[in-house]
């Protein structure tokens, strides 16, 4: 971060960011120089960060970048999604997408594809939709290679949620209502990438 301080001030760089990073890290880097946005996954089935980085976040006025909000494409077709997924797709192998757990899973998605219908809109736009209302500082970054998948989620910005739908769609997807966990082991997040106190470092 004091690198990173230093670009800023030469005017090499305008804005810092992190990804990935525990609300602990976050304090630490903001307090050497101010973090523009954090990056981070969030959506119906990744909500753990709501506990602790996301008020973080909001405590010291980062704005929240969130990836992988339609939960690494499941909320397009459930089960069907997952199935159709080349083996060199690395979401193939995610522990949600596995056997038991992805007949679990997809009884979560067949309720929020219900209430997408009541909404008249598809399972990703509602997904996609819950995001945006988590509110102004948060820009999600849904990837896709698909005109028609672009032009889809850009109609979420039009689907409306009112408080009562917000909180119906969340006891639909809590945050452990989704068996399996989000990357298999050896992928680093923030729950395993805290950086060591300065003085614990070796020369």
């Amino acid at each position: 971060m004091g690198e990173l301080k230093k670009l800023v001030e030469e005017g090499k760089i305008k804005y810092i960011g992190l990804s990935e990073a525990s609300a602990s890290t976050i304090r630490r880097a903001h307090a050497v120089h101010p973090i523009t946005a954090v990056q981070l996954e969030w959506s119906l089935w990744t909500r753990d960060v709501e506990e602790d980085i996301v008020p973080t976040c909001r405590e010291l006025g980062i704005g929240i970048v969130a990836y992988s909000p339609l939960g690494c494409g499941f909320f397009s077709s459930g089960s069907k999604f997952a199935e159709s997924l080349s083996e060199g797709d690395f979401r193939k192998h995610l522990p949600r997408f596995q056997s038991e757990n992805l007949k679990h899973n997809q009884i979560v998605f067949e309720r929020v594809n219900e209430m997408a219908a009541r909404k008249r809109c598809t399972a990703s736009q509602l997904a996609l939709a819950w995001v945006h209302h988590q509110g102004p500082d948060v820009c999600p970054i849904p990837g896709t290679t698909k005109i028609e998948n672009l032009e889809s989620n850009i109609g979420a910005l039009s689907v409306s949620l009112s408080a009562e739908e917000m909180a119906e769609l969340e006891a639909l997807a809590s945050a452990d209502v989704f068996k399996g966990d989000r990357y298999p082991p050896g992928f680093h997040t923030w729950k395993t990438s805290e950086t060591l106190p300065l003085s614990s470092w070796e020369a």
